[in-house]
Order: C-alpha cells, then structure tokens, then sequence
C-alpha cells in the first residue's frame, strides 16, 4: 500500500566500485554518506558521532585525516564502526598511505595534487593492498592554477576539465577503483558540471552542494541541486553538506531519496500545514510521531490529515492513515480502508500501536 513515485526514474548505467561492503555505481542502491565534525584523534567522540549518524541511516562516513595520528587512529575507529570509512586527505601521500593502512575503505584525494609519479604509484599500490577505493574530488573552491587561469573563474567546464585530468592520472596507473564529485556551493555551476561530466565518463558520480550553508539554507540548495541531477537520473552517492549536526545531513539526505521514490527505510509522513478546519493539532502531532517512530527501519508510509478535505484520499494512498474528525471523533485508515474512530487523545498511541504492528507483519513477510 506504501507511496509509489510518480514517475520511474532511469538512473545511468555507472561502473560498479566498492566502498568496503557497499557496492557504488550500476543499479546499486544510492548510498547516503556524511562526515565527522569531530577531532578524529579523540578516538571516543568519533566513534560515538559515526554510531549516531549510522544510526540515522548512513551507509558511508568520512573522516578528515589532516595528520598522522589522524590517519593512524582510523585504526581503532574503524575496528568500532558498522559502516565503512572514507579517510578524507588533501596533499601528503603519507596521510593517504597510513589511512589505507589503517582500515579507510576508501581515500578522498585529487591525485594531482600528491605530487610526483612515485608518490601517486605508492598511494594506489597501499589502496589495492587494503581494498581500497579512491574518490576524485574536485572543488569549484580549489581548481590548479592553470585551470584556474585557463577559464578565468570557477565553471563546469573548468571542474570536468580538472576532473578528467585526475581520472587519466589514475586510468594511466591502471587503477579504476574510482568515484568522482565536482562540487560547487553554487547550485547551478554544480548541476552544469556534473550534466558535462556524466556525459563524457561512466565512473560513479558523489553528488554533493559543497559547504551549502546551515540547516534550513543547506537543505534546500541540497534539494534542489541533488533532487535536479537524481531526476536526470544522475548520481550513485549522496552527501547534504550542512552547518550542522552531521546526523541532520543524513537525515535530509534520506529524505530527499525517499521523496524520489529512490530509497524506502523507516516511516514516511505525508501531513498537511495545518489550517482552521483542523480537528486535532497536527504540527504537534507530526512532530511527535516524528520522534516516537524514528526506530522504525522497514517502509511504511504513514498519512496524517487534519479534516476530511484531502484526509480519505491521502490515507487511501497510504499504509496507516488518520483523517480528522468532528467533536474528537477521527478517522483510523489501514491500508486505504476505514478502520476505527480514534478520540484525539488516543491518535499518538493509536498511530504508534499501529506502525509497530505493521513493520512486525512487513518484516516476518521479508
């Protein structure tokens, strides 16, 4: 009975790679990833940030690597964590080499900007010993000089130009274990560039709006820039950039998937604004359920309707529906069909008792 989208989406046919056990590119699901805002070096707090934010449904986390005990304490991190790391790295091959060795199940570097053939050779034969994969990632923010000069200011041409720059690097070291991001915090630069770059290569795209602002900003930038390249069915893996909680980033981005129809995992609310005709406090309603339904994992969809205007065919739609109802009296829907009356003081019980009930059915079935 769950939602279905409103329109299929034909994602492009990507090469395959693996971000330790999860699989990225092809017909694989969409990964959702997002990166610690703590000192990788206090050992504890970044365990304890990637637990959360797998928790909220994250299959990939990266970590920033900007020194050695950094990257060497990727060690114990990674022996502590369920989902696979990805060690971020700029400049110092070393870093690259020791997060490899430290259990990083994939490294985020521009080879470009390693250095000399021999460094570059070291850092791919440290990722193919520890089944590593490598992620391009270039940054409208941090072009090379003569990109840079070439195109007198950041454009998609100039990020697709850099990005296939890395690429030969590292198609000339026979090395193909790769994704590839050219990110921008400008929506339209980073939507332009990444139409360009997936029409000239077919390695996984991480689609992200780069440093895309606080929580409400970022959100939407992120929406709309990801939402625009996800319809064109553009994109492999996916990261909300926010000033913000991390935990948050992983959240919208499973929502942006969700409202797509490209990921189903927990419960999803179709709830109206709210107006005079209501019959019970929706906001408060929603932000409840919101909290008490956020252990759910398995897909169900879940309507909650103020009146009877759009209530009956909202629930129709939907696994568990409650419509607004006079003198207290609202409407239980289970499975588009009337169940039961439900007094206003019972709808958070109610919902829950019924959601609970549900996911157990769904998943003896599965």
């Amino acid at each position: 009975m769950s939602l279905r989208p409103f329109r299929n989406i034909n994602r492009k046919k990507t090469k395959v790679i693996n971000v330790g056990n999860v699989k990225v590119g092809g017909e694989n699901p969409i990964s959702v990833q997002s990166m610690t805002n703590t000192l990788t070096t206090d050992v504890k707090a970044t365990i304890n940030q990637i637990n959360n934010i797998y928790e909220e449904g994250a299959d990939i986390v990266r970590v920033s690597c900007p020194d050695e005990n950094s990257s060497k304490a990727l060690k114990e991190i990674s022996t502590n964590v369920q989902i696979p790391i990805i060690a971020d790295i700029h400049f110092h091959y070393k870093r690259a080499i020791e997060a490899a060795e430290n259990g990083a199940k994939c490294l985020r570097i521009n080879p470009g900007n390693i250095g000399d053939k021999d460094k570059i050779h070291d850092v791919l034969s440290a990722a193919n010993d520890n089944g590593c994969s490598i992620r391009i990632g270039v940054n409208a923010g941090s072009l090379e000089k003569d990109i840079l000069e070439k195109y007198k200011e950041p454009c998609p041409e100039a990020l697709v130009e850099s990005a296939m720059r890395n690429i030969r690097i590292l198609e000339d070291q026979n090395f193909f274990n790769f994704k590839v991001s050219v990110k921008s915090s400008d929506v339209f630069l980073s939507i332009a560039a990444y139409r360009q770059l997936s029409n000239v290569m077919d390695y996984p795209l991480h689609l992200g709006i780069t440093e895309a602002g606080s929580f409400v900003t970022g959100s939407v930038k992120s929406s709309i820039g990801l939402g625009s390249l996800l319809l064109d069915g553009i994109g492999d893996t996916i990261r909300v950039s926010l000033s913000d909680d991390p935990v948050k980033e992983v959240k919208i981005g499973n929502e942006i998937l969700k409202s797509l129809g490209l990921r189903n995992r927990g419960v999803k609310i179709i709830s109206c604004p709210s107006c005079a005709r209501q019959a019970f406090q929706v906001i408060d309603t929603v932000k409840i359920l919101e909290d008490k339904l956020s252990h759910i994992k398995t897909p169900i969809s879940l309507s909650i309707i103020g009146c009877v205007v759009n209530g009956p065919g909202e629930a129709a739609m939907t696994d568990i529906g409650i419509t607004g109802g006079g003198k207290g009296n609202n409407m239980l829907y289970l499975s588009g069909v009337q169940s039961e009356k439900v007094l206003t003081d019972d709808i958070i019980k109610k919902v829950v008792s019924e959601v609970e009930k549900k996911a157990s059915e769904l998943e003896k079935k599965s």
